[in-house]
């Protein structure tokens, strides 16, 4: 598990395709000072099992299944990704729950820069348009954040200089594609309420 607030950026140090699978290859100082073969890191949000450490790189292998479900797929040598280590125990859940298992991806509709933060709009798969409310959180390629506006065509957030400096979402730029996580908790509610109706969803 996770809570969205973000350790460091790293950055892809290799991407190794395979047949239905890629090997990434990432740097990060923060996240590599006490990581171990099994670890859970979260790139971007989704989360990853490091297989090697050497020195300040891990290594992880992301299946076709995540490939697919998120933008991981799109990150070549050099980028920039947002990293966090799985929480501990007794930790702090300094923004909220998230598992690190991206329910889809969208896409960054605009951002207008205000005096000190910046308002994005981000476009919403529609499968997903019933899980974001306003004043809820939502996972943002890994970053905790809270909705201050949503419609049928998407959501709005208001970025503050913090999350401007320390995350990748300080340059994404119109056009550019987000990992997003729905808040786990109303995927639960709204299968519990739809067993005890009979109207479960699929």
């Amino acid at each position: 598990m996770f809570t969205g607030i973000i350790e460091e950026l790293g950055q892809v140090a290799a991407v190794e395709p395979r047949r239905d699978a890629a090997r990434v290859s990432i740097r990060g100082k923060t996240v590599t000072s006490d990581a171990r073969h099994g670890d859970s890191i979260a790139v971007n949000g989704v989360c990853l099992t490091v297989v090697d450490v050497q020195g300040d790189v891990f290594s992880a292998d992301v299946m076709k299944e995540t490939l697919d479900r998120s933008a991981l797929g799109a990150l070549a040598e050099g980028a920039r990704v947002n990293l966090e280590r799985a929480v501990r125990a007794g930790q702090r859940l300094g923004g909220h729950i998230v598992q690190g298992h991206v329910d889809g991806t969208g896409t960054l509709l605009s951002r207008t820069p205000a005096e000190h933060w910046h308002v994005v709009r981000i476009s919403l798969p529609p499968a997903l348009n019933r899980y974001v409310v306003e004043k809820g959180s939502i996972a943002v390629d890994g970053v905790s954040l809270t909705v201050t506006e949503v419609d049928e065509e998407g959501f709005a957030l208001g970025l503050i200089p913090v999350t401007l400096e320390l995350t990748t979402l300080g340059w994404k730029r119109p056009g550019d594609p987000v990992n997003l996580e729905v808040d786990v908790i109303a995927k639960y509610v709204e299968k519990l309420v739809g067993s005890r109706s009979g109207e479960g969803r699929p």
